[in-house]
């Protein structure tokens, strides 16, 4: 027993070898996975690399300055230094991108796990109630619900959440139908293992790949959405910095003073970027059939 535990642990160390090894040969891949360790590092040392004050504080004297050396990237329109903005507003606009897709896969994988698992009834009414939801453009879902809850980054986040679950029903019930039938779940059943444990234990884990190349791709979804909906003045509220909500507040001085917009639209395109490739990276280094 003790010698077929060593080697499941082995192979399993070797499968997750090979796939960061097919990861790695992925040249573009691995520039995302660079950028976004470096905007994750940006996130994490905001308050070491500029105060949260320096975000907020206004100077009517300072406003509309151009890029210099006391402003790196210029000042607003309220003279608030862009640069310590575009820092701070990293935590709010991946808070509303990661935490939507986490959020969204814990209760979409639930769900998707029971549809798949049992079948009959139940997935035929999680099923219609997701393609109800689905049949509404996402961004409308989202605008209607922020409306309706209030301009706050909690709602923004709930709204996102709300609107990211049934893609992952969906996922996770393709990939749960492909391996339920397997052996070694009917042989759980057999020796009396509880559905709850099968699912979390022998399901789910062996349909993560999907899943994890899906939710690396949607967190740049969700933050172009999040910034989308701050650019239409429904997402979070000024003073708050947030990528999308300088957009909105910096596009009537675009023409005389664009930098007030190309610099937070850097920080969104390129985060975008960086995590669609490393979810092209994911998906080629998941997929056996690429295997060396």
């Amino acid at each position: 027993m003790g010698e077929n535990t060593v080697k499941l642990k082995v192979k399993k160390k070797s499968q997750a070898g090979d796939i960061w090894r097919r990861f790695l040969k992925n040249k573009t891949a691995v520039f995302g996975l660079i950028v976004f360790s470096l905007i994750m590092l940006v996130v994490l040392l905001a308050d070491v690399i500029v105060s949260y004050d320096s975000a907020l504080t206004q100077n009517i004297m300072d406003r509309l300055q151009s890029p210099s050396a006391a402003h790196w990237f210029g000042t607003d329109n309220f003279g608030r230094d862009i640069f310590a903005r575009i820092i701070h507003g990293s935590r709010n606009s991946l808070l509303v991108g990661i935490g939507a897709v986490a959020i969204g896969i814990t209760v979409g994988g639930l769900l998707g796990s029971i549809a798949g698992f049992y079948g009959g009834k139940i997935d035929s009414v999680i099923g219609r109630i997701m393609d109800t939801i689905m049949s509404i453009p996402l961004m409308l879902l989202v605008l209607s619900l922020v409306t309706a809850l209030g301009n706050s980054l909690i709602n923004v986040l709930l709204a996102m959440m709300i609107a990211n679950i049934p893609q992952y029903v969906r996922i996770v019930r393709a990939a749960i139908l492909s391996v339920v039938g397997q052996d070694y779940i009917e042989a759980a059943r057999a020796c009396g293992t509880s559905n709850l444990k099968i699912i979390v234990k022998h399901v789910i884990p062996n349909a993560i790949g999907p899943i994890i190349v899906q939710a690396t791709m949607a967190v740049g979804t969700m933050i172009l959405n999040a910034a989308g909906i701050s650019f239409l003045g429904m997402g979070i509220q000024p003073p708050t910095p947030e990528w999308g909500a300088m957009l909105n507040e910096g596009k009537q001085f675009m023409t005389m003073y664009p930098y007030i917009v190309v610099f937070p639209g850097i920080a969104i395109g390129l985060t975008a970027l960086a995590l669609n490739l490393m979810g092209d990276g994911l998906r080629d280094a998941l997929d056996p059939k690429l295997k060396d």
